[in-house]
């Protein structure tokens, strides 16, 4: 079984009197350890898209399920725990706290978990290890370049170890090169056994997945 089934999702949204088909019955399966893109154009649905799968998007119709749960029959706070279990999110804007180092933003999602603070301290350390920023542990974000912001927004997301790594364009504010090393990060997770799935314009992100998808129109093409 698939770790991921998108049946038949629709999702409208009413605006200024009109509705909005932002998806328009979108059917994906997504395999344990796949890497996949999902690409389109502006306003093609694809951030829209990732936001339901990631719990935060309650469809107009249709089903999500994760690692056999059926996403969105779960109440409130059962959907918020299972988000907090399962899922890391990367966004474009990094969305760090500005005056927390590098080490306290990646131990922000394990504030829920009932670990010792040195525990959380040693697996923010580790995620921030694993991205390569091990020696800038204490440092703000205004200390670091944006491609290193991006990579403590990655340790956040990895931290807890999720099952599912969902990343909004997540080189939209990099330059090519940092641009690629970030790629390069992403695939090293996936290498590793975790599920990514990426929304993204630049085709070039699409080299690094095993599979992209194509959205026009809230329709997969």
């Amino acid at each position: 079984m698939a770790l991921i089934e998108i049946k038949n999702v629709k999702k409208q949204y009413t605006s200024g009197g009109d509705i909005v088909e932002a998806l328009r019955g979108v059917d994906i399966s997504i395999e344990a350890g796949e890497f996949i893109t999902i690409m389109g154009q502006s306003g093609s649905g694809k951030s829209t898209l990732l936001s339901v799968l990631g719990g935060m998007n309650h469809p107009t119709t249709g089903e999500v399920e994760m690692a056999g749960v059926k996403l969105y029959q779960l109440p409130g706070e059962k959907l918020a725990d299972f988000r907090a279990q399962n899922l890391g999110f990367v966004f474009q804007s990094f969305n760090l706290i500005s005056y927390l180092t590098a080490i306290e933003n990646v131990m922000l999602p394990l504030a829920i978990v009932k670990m010792s603070t040195p525990a959380k301290k040693s697996a923010a350390r580790q995620a921030l290890e694993r991205v390569g920023l091990g020696g800038k542990l204490d440092r703000l974000p205004n200390q670091l370049s944006g491609g290193e912001q991006e990579r403590v927004a990655i340790a956040r997301a990895i931290v807890n170890n999720p099952h599912i790594l969902l990343a909004d364009e997540p080189t939209g504010n990099l330059d090519s090169k940092t641009s690629e090393e970030v790629m390069a990060l992403f695939r090293e997770l996936n290498d590793h056994g975790q599920t990514v799935v990426m929304v993204t314009h630049n085709p070039e992100n699409g080299a690094y997945s095993d599979r992209t998808i194509n959205l026009k129109d809230g329709m997969v093409i």
